[in-house]
């Protein structure tokens, strides 16, 4: 990287703090805080929806994926998102906001104490707060390796900066900070994979290359299904998608309870399909090409970083890097708000017992000092690892294997085929997903292992939530719950509010 590169990630990094005190003016309350008070319009909650889904890992493992396995990739990743949102903007995206409407939620675990009963709540809240932890610290440890590769910057420098940035606009201004940074994460973002594509296909010999290239890339690369990626991986991440955009994933949540309305949260989740149908395709491109122009790497998951800095000019180099830092920055912030408003209104509440709910006030002060405490806490966890993988990499596996179990009795829970089962069916069926997973991937990784790499990974990626969803279903079958506050709350999701209409002064006086 050269000064203009450095001038222009400078840049970045200075109007992303600039808009997170901005955004402040708006931050009045808790409420504010964690949901913008329910009035982020949906096309920015759509596109914040979309932002929050990436990461610093598509530069890296995805581009690995690309370089080896080819279009496949879109298939199993961009594809199943985008069918999970179709599936959200009828299940699961409307009735987000009608619980903030009807019951004055900001976390999206608050609904479960009335939905369940408080230990269920708590268990669930626990287990997905502790173990994010350690995923962001890993997001943190993949940007920093970015920087090092094209900068030669340290990684823990590198932790520091990123992390260090993402901690001030989001502390200051709350999930406000969080979607107008995104859309100014997903402005750049368009410009600098937009300027990779002119420049992969300018390499390439012209727009011809765009469909001229799988006649040059091996046979498989231009299969939807290749490799270890097969129809039965793309079913499996086809449930976990559904899982994860629809609000299993707490941060993807609070975007549409952040919302005015049902109606409009559907919109918003129908925007960010749109987006994943769409831009993968071009983000992908250049990363399909590489083996053309950087054949034979010896480390595939350098392939975007070093086609950066063949391809493209100075400063535009600055501005892929800030576009690479916009995606993880995006998802870690957005991240940091959802694990701090399930801090204040699930967890702290819990402890406190019987005593005076917090006020607004101290709601807003304790939800700022758990976004700094967070985003700070996995800022060490990340500077203390010795690598990506190693320790830290098993956590985040794990914490892959909880957000389906965890996610089941939330968004299951919502729906009104599924209202007699109770508390039981929850906790049971997040300890079975669990088990299944620790199974899968310890206990019987032999035998699964022997099935072959392709079967063995769609049954890693599937078991664990599939059981979850059947002991869930099975515990409401024998065992049926009925509580009156639980199924107002179920009934109450089918439909938005009515808006109250004003009488007219003759009628009103008569």
């Amino acid at each position: 990287m050269y000064f203009a590169d450095w001038l222009v990630l400078g840049a970045y990094f200075v109007v992303m703090i600039g808009i997170g005190w901005w955004a402040k003016s708006r931050v009045k309350n808790a409420a504010d805080f964690f949901t913008a008070g329910g009035k982020m319009p949906w096309w920015l909650a759509g596109i914040s929806h979309h932002m929050s889904g990436y990461s610093a890992a598509v530069f890296v493992a995805y581009a690995a994926i690309a370089y080896t396995t080819g279009f496949a990739l879109y298939v199993w990743w961009a594809l199943t998102i985008t069918i999970a949102c179709l599936v959200g903007s009828v299940f699961f995206a409307p009735r987000w906001p009608r619980l903030r409407q009807r019951f004055g939620i900001i976390s999206p675990l608050e609904y479960l104490a009335t939905r369940y009963n408080l230990p269920a709540q708590q268990v669930l809240a626990w287990s997905g707060a502790a173990l994010k932890v350690f995923d962001v610290a890993a997001k943190w440890a993949a940007s920093a390796i970015l920087l090092n590769v094209f900068a030669g910057v340290p990684i823990a420098v590198g932790i520091l900066i990123v992390g260090g940035v993402t901690l001030i606009y989001s502390t200051i201004g709350g999930l406000w900070a969080d979607a107008l940074t995104d859309m100014g994460q997903f402005i750049i973002q368009s410009v600098a994979g937009i300027a990779m594509l002119i420049f992969a296909v300018a390499k390439l010999g012209g727009v011809s290359s765009i469909a001229g290239i799988w006649s040059r890339l091996p046979a498989s690369h231009s299969q939807p299904f290749a490799g270890d990626y097969t129809i039965g991986f793309f079913l499996a991440y086809c449930l976990i998608s559904t899982i994860s955009y629809n609000g299993g994933t707490w941060n993807l949540a609070q975007r549409f309870i952040a919302a005015p309305s049902g109606t409009a949260a559907r919109k918003s989740v129908l925007l960010s399909g749109a987006l994943y149908l769409v831009w993968p395709l071009v983000l992908f491109f250049p990363m399909w090409a590489a083996p053309l122009i950087l054949p034979n790497l010896t480390h595939p998951d350098q392939a975007y970083a070093l086609l950066t800095q063949q391809l493209l000019p100075v400063g535009l180099v600055g501005l892929v890097v800030a576009g690479m830092f916009s995606h993880t920055m995006a998802m870690t912030s957005s991240d940091a708000n959802a694990i701090s408003a399930v801090v204040i209104r699930d967890i702290i509440p819990a402890l406190r017992g019987s005593r005076r709910p917090l006020t607004s006030r101290a709601e807003l002060l304790g939800g700022r000092i758990s976004t700094f405490l967070f985003i700070g806490l996995s800022m060490v966890i990340a500077l203390s690892a010795d690598s990506f993988g190693g320790v830290l990499g098993l956590i985040i596996l794990w914490f892959g294997a909880l957000v389906g179990p965890i996610a089941v009795p939330m968004l299951l829970g919502m729906l009104r085929p599924f209202r007699r089962c109770g508390p039981s069916a929850a906790l049971f069926s997040w300890a079975t997903g669990l088990i299944v997973f620790a199974l899968a991937k310890y206990a019987l990784a032999a035998p699964i292992a022997s099935l072959g790499t392709a079967s063995a990974q769609t049954i890693n990626v599937a078991a664990p939530v599939l059981a979850s969803a059947i002991v869930y279903c099975v515990f409401g079958w024998l065992r049926p719950w009925h509580n009156e506050a639980s199924d107002a709350l179920v009934e109450s999701l089918d439909r938005d509010l009515e808006p109250a209409v004003s009488l007219p002064v003759e009628s009103a006086v008569a």
